[in-house]
């Protein structure tokens, strides 16, 4: 890869036909339409925040240097940023009048209302570029290399920048558009941020069944996303229509393999609801993201929601009474091996040796207190825990 500086180039010709995109929330053209801010590769802007876009603004006006960029060069006098887009989105949004900063009295000032010195100060800034020229997977290796430092590259922006092309143009689109009016009921099922690409990533995963990598190589060059939105909206419908209520331990579950592994089968929204509604009331069950593939499983996986288990003080209290009693009698603080026939009859197990549980199993309301525990030998209680 060759690399060529430049040092002739200012703010203000970057800012020269500068196009911003508000829908979509990223940069898209500059250098009076010669240059590319935004390539597919490239992650969303997500310097709009008040804070990370001020202080760039605030660099340029104290002559802080806004440290190298980087362009790839993609034809004749057309460029595409490589590294540095979030700092020119930033200085392009305030030039043309974007958003605004505080002056030393704390009052906002925008673009146009700063002293004309000022003004010519931050057009006027020269910007130190390396023009990079190179095959494709030199640029996007080094594109990866340059952005180890700084906000790190999430997974799936690393893919969108290896996988660039159609299906990711798309794709991005869809499900990386904060203005898209569904973002808000995805919002419940799926955690992260649609501008840092995790509901992308999340819809990816669900299609590929985990194969995310292989699904957008094989996808690269797709004009059409119809498999990844019929797909996803799929999972969404199924999980809003079994579930009536939404509750926020919902978001962030991996409703794409509970998907597949339910979905075929035929519930009773009310009777879904009102069993979730009971999990959630019930002081034993500890985990609540585990409720909901609790119930689609028929309740039988208990750890699944963590039902709590006898504390220390319980069990010493249990171990202490059955013992006692074991050896008035003659036989074994195990219940169950002073019923049978072996050696074990008339042992007297340790504490450490026993474990607390459920004479009336909590699945059948039995409740996790004193009245309804008791000691069993290890070998015992794990027998009875797998039947």
């Amino acid at each position: 890869m060759k690399t060529q500086l430049r040092t002739d180039i200012t703010i203000a010709d970057i800012c020269k036909g500068f196009v911003y995109n508000e829908l979509e929330g990223k940069g898209l053209f500059g250098l009076d339409g010669k240059l590319t801010i935004q390539p597919e590769y490239q992650r969303n802007y997500i310097y709009a925040d008040g804070k990370r876009d001020v202080a760039v603004i605030d660099s340029i006006i104290k002559g802080y240097p806004l440290g190298i960029l980087y362009f790839n060069k993609v034809g004749e006098d057309r460029y595409e940023v490589l590294d540095g887009q979030q700092r020119i989105t930033s200085f392009g949004r305030y030039v043309t009048k974007k958003f605004a900063i505080k002056d030393s009295n704390g009052l906002e000032q925008y673009f146009n209302g700063l002293p004309k010195d000022l003004q010519d100060k931050i057009m006027q800034t020269p910007l130190l570029i390396y023009i990079c020229e190179g095959e494709e997977s030199e640029i996007k290796e080094w594109f990866k290399t340059i952005n180890i430092a700084g906000v790190p590259l999430k997974e799936q922006e690393l893919l969108n920048a290896i996988y660039s092309g159609p299906f990711v143009t798309l794709a991005k689109a869809e499900f990386s558009n904060s203005q898209n009016a569904n973002v808000q009921k995805w919002s419940a099922y799926i955690s992260g941020s649609v501008i840092r690409q995790d509901f992308l990533h999340t819809a990816l995963d669900w299609v590929s069944k985990g194969e995310i990598d292989n699904y957008m190589s094989s996808h690269r060059q797709d004009t059409n996303i119809n498999e990844l939105k019929a797909y996803f909206t799929s999972v969404i419908d199924w999980v809003s229509t079994t579930f009536n209520s939404v509750e926020k331990e919902m978001c962030g579950l991996e409703w794409g393999r509970l998907y597949e592994k339910y979905h075929n089968q035929a519930y009773s929204s009310d009777d879904i609801d009102k069993k979730v509604k009971e999990l959630y009331g019930d002081p034993y069950v500890k985990n609540r993201k585990g409720v909901f593939e609790y119930v689609l499983g028929g309740c039988i996986e208990h750890k699944l929601i963590e039902v709590r288990v006898f504390d220390e003080a319980t069990k010493k209290s249990v171990y202490a009474k059955q013992t006692k009693v074991a050896e008035a009698n003659g036989h074994s603080n195990c219940p169950l091996c002073a019923c049978g026939s072996n050696s074990n009859k008339t042992r007297i197990w340790k504490l450490s040796e026993m474990d607390a549980d459920h004479v009336t199993a909590w699945s059948k309301g039995g409740a996790t207190d004193a009245s309804n525990c008791e000691m069993l030998c290890v070998t015992h209680n794990r027998a009875k825990g797998n039947k």
